[in-house]
């Protein structure tokens, strides 16, 4: 039962070299926009990159990265904090060994424990960073004082956009939070469900003018992934698309998506581990 927690602490050993994982913050305006189905295929090429991932359910009430792969989860964050379990315990792997730990309905109750718990969460999380290139925390619409604990403390933020009008309004108005708490963080925008990549990009450069325009905000227009009928059925079968089908549109613009983001690595230079920017975070609040 066992056997997987102890390959990912032998994983942990065996590195020669102290590792520092990316921290990135998966937002969206409103629910509805495919964000965890954008971050799970994108954490899957990043994969095939020979890059360590791990997406980090935090979809209140709502997770469903195993079930996008057809997983069933024996841990989810409940049990962590009411039974102390080892973090590498909470992790499932998935396809081409892809990291994930299951959401729970628990979770908002994170900044209501006590000190002891918290801490042994930072402790506990200080090992991920050694284990990982990337950490994604797959986060539920909206802003509850939680989230945004973990989209300041994170190194960067993708913003998952689709063309609907309520969802450009609304994810302006998450990244217009976002800048007025940290306007340094960098942001990077992704339009799912296009109708074309070149009319996805079009609308993904009025956005950018706008934040810029309005917020004095650059924000990175990562690129746009263009609607496919595919995905509907990768949902269904409960296989991600870039597996499912990898000549399909939305698969080949999601590899071009990751490899645009490795060349550029858009990340600013980090300020502080996220442990030390959580914890800020809490004392000022």
């Amino acid at each position: 039962m066992h056997d997987q927690a102890e390959r990912l602490r032998q994983r942990v050993n065996e590195e020669k070299a102290p590792r520092t994982s990316k921290t990135i913050s998966i937002v969206s305006g409103k629910g509805g926009v495919g964000k965890s189905t954008t971050v799970l295929n994108f954490a899957l090429e990043l994969q095939k990159k020979k890059k360590r991932v791990l997406i980090f359910d935090l979809d209140i009430g709502m997770g469903n990265i195993d079930i996008l792969l057809g997983q069933q989860s024996k841990h989810h964050i409940l049990n962590f904090f009411e039974e102390f379990l080892p973090i590498h315990d909470m992790i499932e792997v998935g396809p081409n060994g892809l990291s994930y730990i299951a959401g729970g309905t628990a979770f908002d109750r994170l900044l209501e424990l006590d000190e002891n718990k918290l801490e042994y969460f930072f402790s506990q999380y200080e090992l991920l960073t050694k284990s990982y290139d990337y950490i994604f925390f797959d986060l539920g619409a909206g802003m509850s004082k939680t989230s945004l604990a973990f989209i300041l403390a994170s190194d960067e933020i993708f913003l998952v956009l689709t063309p609907e009008p309520t969802s450009i309004a609304d994810g302006y108005s998450a990244m217009k939070q976002i800048v007025k708490e940290n306007p340094s963080l960098p942001i990077i925008a992704v339009m799912n469900r296009s109708p074309s990549i070149r009319e996805g990009d079009r609308m993904l450069a009025k956005f950018a003018s706008v934040a810029n325009q309005f917020l004095q905000k650059d924000i990175v227009q990562l690129g746009s992934l263009p609607y496919d009928k595919i995905v509907p059925k990768s949902v269904s079968s409960q296989t991600p698309y870039v597996l499912l089908k990898e000549n399909a549109a939305v698969s080949k613009a999601m590899r071009e998506l990751v490899d645009r983001y490795l060349h550029a690595e858009t990340g600013v230079k980090r300020n502080g581990s996220f442990i030390q920017k959580f914890k800020k975070f809490l004392l000022v609040r």
